[in-house]
């Protein structure tokens, strides 16, 4: 991991404001969803990117009751046969 060099302190509330800077790199607006991962001792951060339920591919992913799918495991679904 790379240090910023920037500390922020957390709030009464348990917050801690991400610099500007940071936010513009990583394209993280007002009420983007980020995810929180632990390793070890280290608090990691990450924009949430949603993800095809079976694979993880986020790429063109298709809706399917309220699901994630891409389009490569829809195909493979729409292959199965019933037995």
């Amino acid at each position: 991991m790379k240090s910023t060099g920037i500390i922020r302190r957390v709030d009464e509330l348990g917050r801690v404001v991400i610099p500007i800077e940071i936010r513009n790199q990583f394209n993280i607006v007002e009420k983007d969803p980020i995810e929180i991962y632990v390793q070890g001792s280290t608090i990691v951060l990450k924009k949430f990117e949603p993800n095809c339920i079976f694979c993880g591919n986020n790429e063109s992913l298709l809706s399917y009751q309220d699901k994630l799918i891409c389009p490569d495991c829809a195909r493979k679904i729409g292959a199965l046969e019933r037995k």
